[in-house]
């Protein structure tokens, strides 16, 4: 048998001689590299997610908002009071090149009742191009069309989240009839499912109407034609900044801002909210894992501690092997092994825990998670530095010993 093969041997009977105090010293390293592992999962399954949801809705699509107001002297906040109007999207859409589609909505939260059953919601009115700019289909029925936003039509299309606490399953949702406001309305079409949001929200958690509809009929509102957020598409995303750059200038001529007024009107492009999400998750990962850091960094030092007992322990037994031939390079070694196999254990049953926390945060609370192959090797490879950076200082020890004094050594 070569040296190398003994010497691990021998590393591993004397780690069976007290499993015990074996393992209380790679907790450090299995908690490490467990953290490090679930929270790399979290962190790039939270990234597919934003990146998932940013496509649906669209990265050639841009929103707009009511901005910030100043009245009487009152500063309000983004949204405060609706600058925006149907006449503002409409002109959009007819004035400024390279726009595809826009869409305008109003939102509110409202109890929906239909029969004995009710469920709060929110309801939004909105327009006939809802499915196409939200990448949307309908998974029963239709959607309204334009003829009925044009006769303020009491139809109504749910959300998948909606149906099922509005409905009982197996139950005929199309063409039933339930009320909003005590306004009859009569269930045209389903939704499909999209899950949660990136921040934990329910996206089918909504029921849909014309907007003519929700304005005169169900929501109310103190001046027609005002709404809460428009879409508005091009046709690729390349062309996104000069779009922006010209509804800028276009509703600050309808809304008659001078040059030293601010905007009254807020846009943000898919791309501006996916980078501010990316980036948010990934602060929030680095700052745990640093924290999960501080884990590999103790159980490294209890690593050395451990192995500078080891080697007070076995000061006659390394005396002996000295003394029969064993040169400093020998003795180095083994030490070196040593901490290298406790590392490498401890990181292997890390890299399991880790793995299975990100399975157990999937199945029971529903966080997005992707295992990454690249990340289990870094996080096994970084705990076989943390063994060979502090197993040196103990190995080292070991091997400067003078032969005759450790034989001598009680």
């Amino acid at each position: 048998m070569s040296f190398l093969w003994l010497t691990i041997l021998s590393a591993l009977r004397i780690l069976r001689r007290n499993p015990l105090r074996a393992g209380l010293t790679m907790l450090g390293i299995i908690i490490g590299i467990g953290a490090v592992v679930a929270m790399v999962s979290l962190g790039q399954g939270a990234t597919a997610s934003v990146q998932a949801e940013i496509a649906s809705l669209g990265t050639n699509v841009m929103i707009i908002v009511p901005g910030a107001t100043t009245v009487g002297g009152v500063r309000g906040g983004l949204g405060s009071i609706s600058t925006l109007t149907v006449d503002d999207a409409e002109d959009i859409e007819k004035k400024v090149a390279s726009v595809t589609t826009v869409m305008y909505a109003t939102r509110s939260v409202l109890q929906v009742i239909r029969e004995n059953k009710n469920w709060s919601t929110i309801v939004l009115g909105t327009t006939p191009v809802f499915p196409d700019i939200r990448s949307w289909p309908i998974a029963q029925g239709n959607f309204f069309t334009q003829s009925d936003m044009d006769s303020a039509a009491k139809v109504v299309v749910l959300g998948k989240t909606a149906a099922q606490n509005l409905f009982e399953p197996g139950e005929e949702v199309v063409g039933s009839e339930l009320r909003i406001r005590n306004v009859p309305l009569r269930v045209i079409g389903v939704l499909t499912s999209k899950g949660q949001s990136i921040t934990g929200q329910d996206q089918d958690d909504f029921v849909v109407l014309p907007f003519s509809t929700a304005e005169r009929k169900v929501q109310g509102t103190k001046f027609l034609g005002t709404v809460g957020i428009i879409l508005v598409a091009t046709q690729t995303r390349y062309e996104i900044p000069a779009v922006v750059a010209d509804i800028k200038e276009l509703l600050r001529a309808r809304h008659h801002l001078t040059a030293s007024e601010e905007d009254d009107f807020t846009i943000r492009t898919m791309e501006d909210i996916a980078k501010t999400i990316a980036g948010t998750s990934r602060t929030m990962m680095l700052m745990l894992m640093g924290i999960a850091s501080i884990s590999l960094i103790v159980g490294g030092i209890g690593i050395m501690n451990i192995l500078l007992v080891s080697v007070t322990e076995r000061t006659r037994e390394i005396g002996l092997r000295m003394a029969v031939g064993a040169k400093r390079a020998h003795i180095l070694l083994q030490f070196l092994i040593e901490a290298i196999i406790m590392t490498a254990i401890g990181g292997a049953l890390g890299v399991g825990a880790g793995i299975g926390i990100a399975r157990l945060l999937t199945t029971m609370i529903g966080w997005p998670t992707i295992i990454s192959p690249e990340a289990v090797v870094i996080a096994f490879l970084f705990s076989l530095i943390v063994g060979l950076f502090f197993g040196l200082y103990p190995a080292n020890k070991a091997s400067k010993m003078n032969p005759i004094e450790a034989l001598h050594y009680e």
